[in-house]
């Protein structure tokens, strides 16, 4: 099902509307959308008893818990180009005295 189905669906709920066929199909041909009666029949089903505000709440909490590790993982994955560019260095510089010793 592609988001745009989902993105109505929240839009709609946002806008405080009914969440039904019409609606979406409403927000849909707005947007541009090609609209799939089977899968606006289906998203409503698979939203049928779902509570979309408890969804939102706890996806604006998961992204606080995740970025920090996604960070974590991204600085430490720049400190080993950082060791490697240093360690490359230290080689180069040992090459070049022993080129200059003869060795």
């Amino acid at each position: 099902m592609g988001m745009e189905y989902v993105y109505a669906a929240l839009l709609l709920h946002e806008a405080k509307k009914e969440l039904n066929e019409a609606n979406i199909k409403k927000v849909l041909e707005a947007a541009g959308v090609e609209v799939n009666e089977a899968l606006i029949k289906a998203l409503l089903a698979s939203l049928e008893g779902v509570d979309i505000e408890k969804i939102k709440e706890e996806a604006l909490v998961m992204p606080a818990v995740v970025q920090p590790a996604a960070q974590q993982e991204a600085v430490k994955k720049e400190e080993k180009k950082e060791e490697k560019k240093e360690e490359k260095k230290e080689e180069q510089a040992v090459e070049g005295l022993a080129a200059l010793f003869g060795l």
